[in-house]
């Protein structure tokens, strides 16, 4: 018989490993806000998103629902450590004044280019080698106020041919890596285990390498 080896604990915070994404939605003088958070997940052609709710982020999506979601990669981790402590928000709400601080062009103090999108106006992270534009569809309030789960509808894929499985619409798992938040520390992916029953890409990637 196995012995039960668990015990009961009280994490402070529970990123069991999550990935990392880079929002940038625009603000009301038409200008990029850029912030990186921890709580995204995927489901067909919709992505739901996790924000505070006093964030300059949910204020900007809930008067205009345009945004691009950008996945960062391992190599990205001190530009968004950067981000972290910046807040677009102008005062700095009072529960973040101790942590945070504001920060008007979070592209320039994070190191990251701003790149065009083609079917929404806030701008693209030129560094992040997956972008999807999107647009909101609804946004409902959690945790007695203090959050948002956010859904969005994906309306374009931007991909960097090094992860794009030559001659299809598939990413690569054998090369993109997302960057993955781990109980505060940043990890890449580790090297590949197996594939799920409906991989696509399974027999591809096999025959390319």
């Amino acid at each position: 018989m196995k012995i039960d080896t668990h015990r009961v604990v009280r994490p402070s915070i529970l990123y069991f490993g999550t990935p990392v994404v880079l929002l940038t939605t625009e603000n009301g003088d038409g200008t990029a806000n850029l912030a990186p958070i921890s709580s995204a997940w995927a489901l067909g052609q919709h992505i739901v998103l996790g924000l505070g709710a006093e964030s300059r982020t949910a204020r900007n999506l809930a008067e205009r629902p345009e945004l691009v979601i950008n996945a960062a990669s391992p190599e990205l981790w001190e530009h968004v450590e950067r981000l972290a402590p910046l807040t677009g928000a102008d005062p700095v709400p009072e529960s973040k004044r101790a942590v945070y601080r504001y920060e008007r062009d979070k592209f320039a103090a994070a190191g990251l280019t701003p790149a065009d999108s083609d079917l929404v106006k806030p701008p693209r992270v030129a560094e992040c080698a997956l972008q999807m534009e999107a647009r909101v569809r609804a946004m409902t309030p959690g945790g007695a106020g203090l959050f948002f789960s956010v859904e969005c509808d994906v309306l374009r894929v931007h991909a960097d041919e090094r992860i794009v499985v030559p001659g299809t619409h598939h990413i690569d798992p054998a090369v993109w890596s997302p960057l993955i938040y781990n109980f505060r520390h940043y990890h890449g992916l580790t090297p590949e285990v197996g594939h799920g029953f409906r991989s696509e890409t399974a027999g591809i990637t096999a025959r390319v390498a």
